[in-house]
């Protein structure tokens, strides 16, 4: 080799320093995971305030935390919901009616889980009671409809997290509140993207918060799963509601084709993304009740993970022309752009024949 050493050729020979912070780089991800598995004990003596667990995430969460070992208290929109969830559950989990959006129903909630938990407070409250209708173009909304939404996934969500933090202080509980990848990133009209924000950013103040009285915040930021709240037939049925109702002059905007083409690249979309395996996302809440060291945020689905939040943090130009291409285009802005390239030609047709 003509005078040059073996370690000339290996850098990880000759350069102990990379060595050093590639086996430092494993260490601390290896004591992540460590740290990361991590369980509380005592789970027998804990209670657990879920909402909505008509169906969804919350109904497969409340019996999942039933089979293990948790008290779980359980509210419910309906007394079919209650029914329902009642019979696939142990006689150890209590149910409750629930309206999150009405302050008596919540105030009966609280007084029902007050008298369950006794001295021992609350060790956990999940958040999940939720609705994405109204949702679509923007223009196609009221205010009536941004309220529908808002009042139930954030102010009822708000409300309850006040009224309960008390008992939740006092066990040095947690809070799990479920946002979504929608909470990050925009890209829907209605009131849900906004609620959805609204939670990540009311999570993370209550977070700074209430770390000084041993309360921790997790929040769920779930890709698109198959629930009721995802269901085609209800989304679409309401956004032929909206279309309906819309102006002569907006629709003509949109061209009469719109409606149907929106409709098939939603359901193409929803079919593309939705996943039935909605285990993903309460295995997420699950952990953040069980864990010693909860995550602050969980990206539940794998199009949440390798595909909605990366895309929350490129240049919005990117992201906007990647979800531009997700939905159809408006006759007026097709007439528009027409317009720009006959304007075009024109002009250089007169640079070329001035006479």
């Amino acid at each position: 080799m003509d005078g040059e050493t073996y370690s000339s050729y290996h850098p990880f020979v000759s350069h102990p320093v990379v060595t050093v912070i590639l086996g430092t780089i494993f260490s601390c991800i290896l004591l992540w995971f460590i740290r990361d598995g991590l369980r509380v004990e005592g789970i027998e003596q804990k209670h657990v305030f879920v909402t909505g667990c008509d169906t969804g995430f919350g109904n497969l969460l409340a019996r999942q935390l039933d089979q293990r070992g948790f008290n779980v208290i359980a509210s419910c929109l309906t007394d079919k919901g209650e029914q329902d969830l009642q019979a696939a559950s142990s006689p150890k989990l209590k149910t409750v009616l629930l309206n999150v959006t009405d302050s008596q129903s919540i105030e009966k909630a609280l007084q029902f889980v007050q008298t369950e938990v006794g001295d021992k407070g609350l060790w956990g409250l999940v958040n999940n009671a939720g609705r994405a209708t109204p949702i679509g173009p923007t223009e196609w909304m009221e205010k009536e409809d941004f309220n529908k939404v808002l009042d139930v996934n954030l102010i009822g969500l708000i409300e309850i997290t006040l009224r309960f933090l008390p008992l939740i202080k006092k066990a040095r509980g947690r809070v799990v509140n479920v946002a979504s990848v929608m909470g990050r990133l925009a890209f829907a009209g209605g009131g849900y993207c906004l609620s959805k924000w609204g939670v990540e950013s009311f999570s993370d103040s209550l977070r700074r918060d209430m770390q000084y009285f041993g309360i921790k915040v997790s929040i769920i930021e779930p890709g698109f799963f198959k629930t009721g709240v995802t269901s085609l037939a209800v989304i679409e049925k309401d956004l032929q509601r909206l279309w309906d109702r819309l102006s002569p002059e907006v629709r003509d905007s949109y061209g009469v084709q719109y409606f149907d083409k929106y409709l098939k690249a939603q359901s193409l979309s929803m079919n593309t993304f939705c996943s039935s395996d909605i285990s993903k996302v309460t295995n997420c809440m699950e952990h953040a009740l069980i864990a010693k060291y909860p995550r602050t945020r969980y990206g539940a689905g794998w199009d949440a993970k390798f595909f909605w939040l990366p895309l929350s943090y490129v240049p919005s130009f990117i992201a906007d022309f990647m979800l531009r291409a997700l939905l159809p285009t408006p006759d007026a802005s097709r007439q528009q752009i027409n317009l720009a390239f006959n304007s075009t030609d024109n002009l250089n047709k007169i640079q070329v024949n001035p006479h």
